[in-house]
């Protein structure tokens, strides 16, 4: 396997909707009570629940932990760079 190969790895393990870690994030981009947003490895990835808190964070090794009831988990792909993330972002909040 290739440096590319190795890079894009990307888990999440979940224990009955309620604690979740995840790995291969690149940043936490918002995060409130109700909704997170992750940059991962395989994009964009939003979280919806109820009393959503962030417990652990180490963007060096790229994981997250997140307890709270978690209701759904949607990808989206963002091609490019910044300029694309700004305005996924404005989009969302609009």
């Amino acid at each position: 396997m290739d440096e590319k190969t190795l890079a894009k790895s990307h888990k999440i393990l979940l224990s009955n909707r309620k604690n979740g870690s995840f790995t291969g994030v690149l940043d936490v981009l918002s995060f409130d009570v109700s909704e997170i947003l992750l940059e991962t490895e395989m994009g964009m990835l939003l979280i919806k629940g109820k009393d959503l808190h962030v417990n652990r964070l180490n963007l060096e090794k790229g994981e997250v932990d997140i307890e709270g009831q978690m209701g759904t988990m949607e990808y989206s792909d963002v091609p490019g760079g910044v300029g694309k993330k700004e305005s996924f972002l404005g989009k969302l909040f609009k």
